[in-house]
């Protein structure tokens, strides 16, 4: 507590709820492949009249930042100044940039100690890293996204409950209201992995088209954040309100706006496209039994499609999207996946990791829903 506080105050702090004079909201995943949550997120719940302020990462290895997505959208700006920020959020309803530098300073001194000293993946220091910058961003209502399983920074449930319940504490002493997802990583969210084909996949999904594991996890995070909006409704009614807002056009058209107010341009059409895409076929008759996200996250990484040092470049085209998933059923020779590529090398070497992701068996996993578990 003492930590998160000081880190907070080693630089400036904004309170949008103040400056709008209402309750704006913000959601944060620790991290996954294929997560893409937040670009639905934000346009459905601005659709709903509730403002979102977020201030988001870049990705490391085999995980996808936010920013990194929204950079393949043509034209789009990551960098605005804390006033441009708060003005869009006040006069659009949404906006998503880069942490400001003056923004917990202490905490990108703390990361480099603690990669060093090898106390990354130490909990409070986790829990600390993630709230103070949170809590310096000024949301007055937080959905924090814990991503548990293969694909995950936290592999068991019980870890991540741990540092759920150290982050909902945090927030709670600091006066905000804070609810924590527990959801499964074990296999990639959504279908896609990689920046352009999510971009494309958020938007699907806010017209209604999008697939059902990445439906459910949307709706439940804008029901929960509509919930500890100022609208004062229920979380039944909250939920109600976000399928309303993606039937009725006005997340896609919150979506636009928000897009055009940052510099872009929200036509699919512009999006940077891969020049070689291959199949990936099933070697047998069967059931997934396993699509192992971080096998999937790393292919993609190899693509060209992440980052293995902070300073990498990295290609937007590239990446996977998966047709078949975990308990479907499958026939020999039929598409599992496809692999989006630079170049042919790089495809071949993708298609052997990604078929190597699946495992098929003749009887079906264990099923249950991307909601593995809620602190609040």
């Amino acid at each position: 507590h003492a930590l998160t506080d000081a880190m907070i105050c080693s630089g400036e702090t904004l309170d949008l709820g103040e400056a709008l004079g209402r309750r704006v909201v913000d959601k944060h995943s620790t991290g996954g492949v294929g997560d893409k949550t937040s670009l639905a997120v934000g346009p459905i719940v601005a659709a709903c009249g509730v403002p979102f302020g977020k201030m988001s990462g870049r990705g490391l290895g085999h995980t996808g930042g936010t920013l990194d997505k929204l950079e393949s959208i043509p034209g789009y700006r990551v960098e605005l100044t804390t006033e441009e920020f708060i003005a869009q959020v006040k006069d659009v309803g949404l906006a998503i940039i880069g942490q400001t530098g003056d923004l917990v300073p202490a905490d990108k001194m703390l990361y480099g100690l603690r990669d060093v000293t090898a106390t990354v993946d130490i909990v409070p220091l986790i829990a600390s890293s993630i709230m103070s910058k949170k809590l310096a961003g000024g949301a007055d209502a937080i959905v924090l996204d814990v991503k548990v399983g293969d694909g995950a920074f936290m592999k068991t449930l019980d870890d991540a409950r741990i540092l759920a319940e150290q982050m909902v504490d945090l927030g709670r002493r600091a006066e905000r209201e804070v609810v924590c997802l527990l959801t499964d990583m074990d296999q990639p969210l959504g279908r896609a992995v990689g920046h352009a084909l999510e971009i494309r996949e958020a938007v699907e999904t806010i017209t209604g088209h999008g697939p059902d594991d990445f439906v459910e996890l949307v709706l439940e995070a804008c029901a929960r954040l509509l919930a500890l909006s100022d609208l004062e409704i229920d979380l039944e009614e909250g939920r109600r309100r976000a399928e309303g807002a993606v039937a009725d056009g006005s997340a896609l058209h919150a979506y636009e706006r928000w897009i055009r107010a940052q510099g872009g341009d929200p036509d699919l059409a512009g999006l940077v496209r891969a020049p070689v895409v291959r199949e990936v076929s099933a070697s047998r008759d069967g059931v997934v039994t396993q699509l192992r996200a971080l096998d999937v996250g790393v292919a993609a990484l190899e693509l060209g499609g992440g980052r293995r040092a902070k300073d990498d470049s990295i290609d937007h085209a590239v990446g996977v999207l998966c047709h078949v998933k975990r308990g479907e059923s499958v026939r020999k020779g039929h598409l599992l996946a496809d692999v989006h590529a630079r170049d042919e090398d790089s495809a071949a070497r993708g298609v052997e990791a990604v078929l190597a992701a699946y495992e098929l068996g003749d009887s079906a996993p264990h099923r249950h829903g991307i909601l593995l578990d809620i602190i609040e």
